[in-house]
């Protein structure tokens, strides 16, 4: 019988620019009575990594361009802020009042780039961007808590995306280390002894919203989460084996 167990990590402090994350990560597994074991999987919220590397931006330091403007008066937005869409976008799919979609140049479809402005103390004007390269991130956290615990764990990033079709958010991965983004299983056999031939589990994704759920998505104040027994062997990965590429997007 597969068990999944999710607990999230109390105690964290706010996280500002340069701080430690492996080391304050490790101290609220251990406050929790929680020792990082081989298998385990760290689920970080994707603020909390975006603060720790310093991706916080003041609007008033951004002067938008004509075609920032443009975007933002038929969105209804502050033109700053579109601005630093376009600057995080490679493209931008959709402008309807109130919504900009845009694919960020990491490859993600999301609202907004990605930027948000919510659990931000400090200054009104203050968004957060999404990490430069959260498979890096997660690899060098993954590398850091691994050589401090003497465990081989996973470290997943997650943000919240919104999905066409369905109303709300749910957690998704953006940044993978030392777990399977994508599990293929093409190839297996069901109960019936049939062939799977195109089934493929994107176990990171599952699991990102499964500790959503744990996280909250507000003032929660729960960034971090343990997952524990997570069904699949852990393994070199990266969030791209999730991203369909264009030529195979019936979608757009």
């Amino acid at each position: 019988m597969r068990t999944l167990h999710l607990t999230a990590l109390p105690g964290l402090p706010e996280i500002s620019a340069g701080d430690d994350l492996s080391t304050l990560l490790a101290s609220a597994a251990r406050n929790a009575g929680l020792a990082l074991q081989p298998g385990d999987i760290l689920v970080l919220a994707q603020k909390i990594v975006s603060k720790a590397e310093g991706r916080r931006v003041s609007l008033a330091s951004v002067t938008p361009s004509n075609r920032a403007q443009e975007i933002a008066r038929e969105a209804n937005k502050d033109p700053r802020f579109v601005e630093l869409i376009l600057r995080e976008s490679k493209n931008i799919l959709r402008v309807k009042p109130g919504i900009i979609i845009a694919e960020h140049k990491l490859g993600f479809i999301m609202a907004n780039a990605g930027i948000d402005q919510s659990n931000l103390p400090g200054a009104e004007d203050a968004v957060l961007l999404l990490p430069e390269d959260p498979d890096a991130s997660a690899r060098r956290l993954q590398d850091i808590i691994a050589k401090q615990t003497g465990s081989a764990i996973g470290v997943l990033i997650i943000d919240s995306f919104g999905r066409a079709w369905r109303h709300g958010v749910t957690g998704m991965a953006i940044g993978v280390a030392n777990l399977p983004a994508l599990v293929d299983m093409r190839g297996d056999t069901d109960r019936e002894g049939r062939v799977l031939k195109v089934t493929q589990v994107a176990a990171a994704d599952e699991l990102a919203a499964a500790a959503s759920l744990v996280m909250g998505q507000a003032r929660e104040g729960t960034p971090a989460v343990l997952a524990r027994g997570f069904p699949y062997a852990l393994r070199k990965s990266s969030v791209q084996e999730l991203l369909r590429p264009e030529a195979e997007d019936l979608f757009r």
